[in-house]
């Protein structure tokens, strides 16, 4: 029997390690796929059950030099668990400051006589050479125990035969530092070695990284919040009805079949069909639809959707993992452990790199050993190697431009979680968008107001937002906001309400008074005006306004008198077509794809010029539509707002959310529009060009340098010239080759996107 389970993966710290784990495992008999995610440090694995177990994986990767267990899916985030997370995410911060400082004061020490700083006179190189390699190793210790992770997963790595960039960073920094500490023990006898000690490398090497991964480890927090925020939806406690009684239970404990109350302004804990009552709910959150939907005897509802208006009885049909609400879980869970489609550059090159310099290093120094050389020499010769080699300016050649490149978006409204969001962005092939609350404000809102001859506009308005006042449902609020902002406060305060009745599934019912004289009017659906009267101009523009997608509510007195329309709908953002038009001009495909129903999505794609309009979509078959896109070779980028979009966020190669949407869209997406501007979807993936553009310049840098460099380093000009390039001066190659990497990503800073 096939299975597939997800595991989580520790100790992983570049590309090299996450195909270490994928490469042990394929090993495996019986597994037919295994994925890692490093961002996540996740393992999605497929097997034979009859020929692989759970103990034979673990054990594998254990072997391998990695923590693994399996993944037990996210429960709620309690006060205590967040706390600790943010208390060790302070501790981190603290560590990464002082080594900054003692990196700092290392440097003036090591290099300030070479830029005429003053330095106090006991520390003056020529004259006490000891004091000043001793203030450096004083100095260079605390570093070396705050960086000690990279030792120790550096050296065990190497030691499972997993070598990553951790090791060659390990490596490098600890030569360079033993090599300093022979040096300082020869200064007795040859105080000119002074200008040999290489401390502040060391030192600078660990700095670096360290501040490099502090700055990935907080901006790849990917959807964690977000399982966590839709975990939250379904409430804790539900009240089951049983025998004529009420009582309050766990939703953990419901059953199928089992009666319960949802009470109006709640959520409804599972799904289920409605036994008794009358209500409308709010489904946005799962289905994308706009307007609230009203819900009578047989229909089904969802949990996790919120009831609005009215007491109803349902019949539970599904609750906890079968609920739709826990397989929208279930499948963002899985869509993030899927392996990355494009990996980050340095990543790549890490895994082979790494090996390479260590093998030349090492090589180097048999054949120098072999020509006679004597060991200070030897030394010398893999010590340089390693430390010209030593990958910061790689390390730096993606997140510095990274840096820079998140926070020019960061500063034109567009936040991007991470670098592999900038990475994908610019291969966007395809650009999907959801419809409510991206392309359209998300909200209803009061668009027509159309009227007979026996009332004008102004009274009409006045008597729906005085019927509506009693209402909560969400076009009453519509409605009312339209109404006490449009309107003159005498206009209001002349209209009372006498009486008020809620006729389900129909609308409204109520006695007014106008100037003293009552009036008994209905404000609803067709259904309550039926008796009345519709003028055929007024039926025209019904039928074009219902065309559009757009809710009709009708007005008119019980004695049949006909008074006039209101029109609500959720209306286009200003600048959706210019969006539109922005990702067409880029050569990008653009499609609608929405929950909402084929009229009003028709509708949006008369006026919007997408390449395909796709409605009526699930959650997870929003998802599915992506991932069909990616199989025939399109990368995706898809832009959304709600709950519902959160798993096709997820799926996509790049989920960009609306910066005032829901914060679980928001927690999906790697990049957030905080100016809710689809256009900045377009300046997105601008940015991202640009970006990729700077990193690949960096790492052309980078391995140009390392070309000329390693080779020199190992001695390769000595039989020749005599030129032997020495630790100090492989060290100033790699802060120059450092200089170079971040100045270039700092020319980011003048474009414009």
């Amino acid at each position: 029997m096939t299975k597939e389970e997800i595991y989580e993966i520790e100790g992983m710290s570049c590309a090299a390690c996450s195909s270490a784990v994928e490469r042990v495992t394929k090993k495996i008999p019986g597994v037919q796929q295994s994925e890692v995610n490093l961002t996540t440090g996740k393992m999605s694995i497929r097997y034979d059950s009859e020929l692989a177990n759970q103990e034979i994986i673990i054990s594998k990767v254990q072997k391998a030099g990695f923590g693994c267990k399996v993944y037990i899916p996210q429960e709620k985030n309690n006060k205590n668990n967040l706390a600790e997370k943010e208390l060790k995410e302070n501790r981190e911060s603290l560590q990464l400051v002082k080594a900054w400082i003692f990196t700092i004061l290392l440097m003036y020490v090591s290099m300030g006589s070479m830029f005429s700083f003053p330095l106090p006179a006991f520390l003056n190189m020529n004259t006490y050479p000891e004091n000043f390699a001793l203030i450096q190793i004083l100095l260079c210790i605390p570093v070396l125990f705050i960086g000690r992770k990279i030792f120790t997963n550096g050296f065990s790595a190497l030691f499972h035969k997993n070598p990553n960039m951790n090791s060659l960073v390990a490596i490098g920094s600890g030569c360079s530092f033993f090599y300093s500490l022979v040096v300082t023990f020869m200064l007795s006898d040859n105080p000119h070695q002074v200008h040999n000690l290489y401390y502040e490398s060391s030192v600078m090497v660990l700095t670096f990284v360290m501040t490099g991964k502090y700055l990935e480890a907080k901006s790849t927090k990917k959807t964690k919040g977000a399982i966590s925020a839709l975990m939250n939806l379904t409430p804790e406690t539900a009240i089951l009805v049983t025998n004529n009684s009420l009582q309050e239970v766990p939703v953990t404990t419901l059953k199928p079949e089992d009666i319960l109350l949802i009470k109006p302004g709640t959520r409804i804990p599972a799904d289920g069909i409605v036994t008794e009552g009358n209500s409308a709910t709010d489904e946005s959150m799962l289905t994308g639809e706009s307007m609230p939907v009203e819900k009578a005897v047989g229909n089904s509802v969802t949990g996790g959707s919120m009831n609005l208006n009215g007491a109803i009885y349902i019949k539970v049909t599904h609750c906890g993992q079968d609920s739709v609400l826990a397989k929208i879980i279930k499948f963002m869970e899985e869509a993030q452990v899927k392996k990355a489609p494009i990996a980050k550059l340095a990543d790549k090159v890490s895994g082979i790199f790494v090996p390479v310099v260590m093998t030349i290093a090492t090589i180097a120094s048999i054949v120098w050993a072999f020509l006679g050389q004597e060991p200070a020499f030897i030394l010398r010769i893999f010590t340089s190697v390693l430390v010209i080699a030593c990958p910061c300016a790689l390390g730096l050649a993606t997140p510095t431009a990274i840096m820079v490149g998140t926070g020019l978006g960061a500063a034109n409204g567009i936040l991007i979680r991470n670098g592999q969001a900038l990475e994908t962005a610019g291969k966007t092939t395809t650009v999907v968008l959801d419809k409510t609350g991206t392309i359209t404000e998300g909200k209803p809102t009061v668009t027509t107001i159309k009227v007979t001859e026996k009332i004008d506009s102004t009274k009409i308005l006045a008597y729906a937002t005085i019927a509506e006042s009693v209402s909560e449902h969400p076009i009453s609020k519509a409605i009312t906001t339209l109404g006490k902002t449009s309107l003159k406060e005498e206009d209001l305060n002349e209209i009372k309400i006498i009486s008020f009745d809620n006729i389900p599934g129909k609308g409204i019912s109520a006695t007014i008074s106008d100037n003293g004289k009552e009036i008994s009017i209905f404000v609803g659906n067709r259904l309550l005006s039926e008796k009345a009267i519709i003028p055929t101009e007024i039926e025209n523009k019904i039928q074009e306004l219902e065309n559009q997608g757009q809710t009709v509510i009708y007005l008119s007195e019980q004695n049949g008198n006909f008074l006039g329309i209101i029109a609500v709908a959720d209306t286009l953002r200003p600048t959706s077509i210019e969006a539109v038009d922005m990702f067409k001009k880029m050569g990008i495909e653009v499609i609608l794809l929405t929950g909402d129903n084929n009229r009003v999505a028709n509708y949006i794609g008369s006026k919007i010029p997408f390449d395909q309009v796709i409605s009526e979509v699930l959650p997870e078959q929003k998802a599915q539509v992506i991932a069909n896109l990616q199989k025939k070779g399109a990368k995706v980028m898809m832009i959304g707002d709600g709950i519902n979009d959160a798993p096709a966020l997820v799926q996509a190669d790049t989920g960009t959310a609306i910066g005032g949407g829901s914060d679980i869209a928001v927690e999906a997406g790697n990049i957030i529009l905080m100016k809710n501007d689809v256009r900045d979807g377009a300046k997105a993936i601008k940015l991202s060009k640009l970006t990729i553009k700077t990193i690949k310049q960096n790492l052309f840098w980078a391995f140009l340098y390392n070309s000329i460099g390693i080779p020199l380093a190992a001695g390769l000009l000595y039989p020749f010239t005599g030129l032997l390039l020495t630790p100090m001066i492989g060290g100033l190659a790699m802060s120059l080759s450092s200089l170079c990497v971040v100045t270039n990503a700092l020319r980011l800073k003048t474009k414009k996107i």
